[in-house]
């Protein structure tokens, strides 16, 4: 069942060699896809202004509202397919794979139509300063029409490293990123565009993954997973495995992101300086955060593919090797971040102030950034042991609750910025302990089920 080429056997041997090398396109696809993001946000910020720059960076996490709870099945996907493909059953994995580029057309056509029709109300609730409201809408309505590219990648990008292969989904990343810095710079500063050269820049670079992934599936030499468009239609019993494993996911997704939006509603407040800096630091702060979120991703496919196997005595191997990389990102990408923060916030916009408070901001995450990994690499051990309600009412108590708490009484009482960017670390700690908890709930739920010795 094996291609000698692209696919991992992640069910024998040493765990911690395999998964570093697992992670190391994946990690390089994430780090590329936040690289080409902030090749957006430069473009504007130094090629046309920092209105511009402060009006891309206040869609993120609005975008990511609308866009989560659908994206989060793909991680339902992942945990199937790789379960799926451990268990050896082809039959199974075609079914599994097919129901998924269908779902994630589906899902891009609503996110898509949704976001259209609700950017610009959703923007003035979250009291986006006046002076780059036109922008923001400008930037999200040409963003939206790309979604249903983005979703049918992602769910296919799923797939690929599901059973193994987290090469070639890097490969046509890398592409598509290179196509989307090309036309950034042809619309801002040939054609003097302004954020929506960058918005259809990022549109056509979705939809040429998109297409490069789906030929990708078309020609797989992979038993069980060759995608093929008259097969594609929906299984019931499928479609009820990933919502059962994607959907509590994609809330999780959804409520760290109405957390987040509630976050930025307060940056907000401060101003469209204060915007273009945090924009600027978080930014900076994803290139640790999606490294780390890399590690979730393995965690599930590695997790997904033991469990199908039923080789459960390697769930804790992986566990441990996984906060130890969790660790070693931290101190060695936190440090560099430190070091050379302001210098890297001067690439977005070279404004004294901007630099100042951007700073701020960096310096609160980075040195506590260790529980931000915990908190996300746990639950993807627990979901691809067949686990995922739990983790995400932990996520909606330990981080989104009591960040609305926090921003209600903690920021309210003392309005500083200082004061509303501690509440991702002392978030992130309180989820982190409560995701480790559920994960040990929930192994010894699975060796329950092995036969007494």
């Amino acid at each position: 069942m094996a291609s000698k080429n692209y696919d991992m056997d992640m069910c024998s041997g040493p765990l911690f060699r395999k998964i570093l090398i697992f992670s190391l396109p994946i990690i390089a696809m994430n780090l590329l896809q936040l690289l080409f993001n902030a090749a957006d946000m430069i473009t504007v910020g130094r090629f046309s202004s920092r209105e511009a720059l402060a009006a891309v960076g206040a869609t993120g996490s609005l975008i990511n509202l609308l866009v989560s709870t659908f994206m989060g099945l793909s991680i339902g996907t992942a945990v199937v397919v790789a379960q799926d493909y451990g268990a050896g059953n082809v039959l199974d994995l075609k079914g599994s794979i097919h129901t998924s580029i269908a779902v994630s057309i589906i899902c891009g056509l609503i996110v898509m139509v949704t976001g259209l029709a609700f950017c610009k109300p959703l923007l003035i609730l979250m009291g986006t300063p006046e002076d780059i409201l036109d922008l923001s809408l400008l930037y999200m309505r040409i963003y939206f029409l790309g979604v249903p590219a983005t979703m049918v990648y992602n769910f296919g990008a799923a797939i690929l490293r599901a059973v193994g292969d987290s090469r070639r989904p890097m490969y046509y990343l890398v592409t598509s990123g290179i196509v989307n810095v090309l036309f950034n710079l042809f619309f801002v500063i040939v054609l003097h565009m302004s954020v929506d050269g960058v918005a259809w820049a990022t549109v056509i670079s979705q939809f040429l993954s998109m297409v490069l992934i789906i030929i990708c599936l078309a020609r797989s030499n992979i038993m069980g997973v060759r995608f093929i468009p008259r097969q594609m239609r929906i299984d019931r019993d499928k479609l009820k495995r990933i919502v059962k494993i994607g959907l509590p996911a994609g809330l999780q997704s959804a409520l760290f992101s109405i957390s987040n939006v509630m976050i930025q509603s307060a940056v907000n407040s401060f101003g469209s300086i204060m915007v273009a800096a945090s924009s600027a630091a978080s930014n900076i702060e994803g290139f640790v955060g999606t490294t780390m979120n890399a590690y979730y991703n393995v965690a599930i496919t590695v997790t997904g593919q033991n469990v199908g196997a039923k080789k459960y005595d390697r769930i804790d191997k992986i566990a441990k090797v996984s906060t130890v990389l969790v660790f070693a990102t931290w101190i060695i990408m936190c440090s560099l971040i430190l070091l050379f923060g302001k210098f890297l916030i001067a690439l977005y916009r070279p404004d004294a102030e901007v630099i100042e408070l951007g700073m701020i901001k960096l310096r609160i995450l980075m040195f506590t950034y260790f529980t931000c990994g915990i908190m996300n690499v746990f639950p993807g051990l627990t979901r691809g042991m067949g686990y995922s309600v739990a983790p995400m009412i932990c996520t909606l108590i330990g981080a989104c609750l009591m960040r609305i708490v926090w921003l209600k009484t903690v920021f309210a009482w003392y309005p500083t910025v200082f004061v509303l960017f501690a509440c991702y670390p002392v978030t992130w700690g309180l989820a982190g302990l409560g995701q480790v908890g559920i994960f040990l709930y929930a192994r010894q739920r699975i060796r329950s089920t092995l036969p007494a010795p």
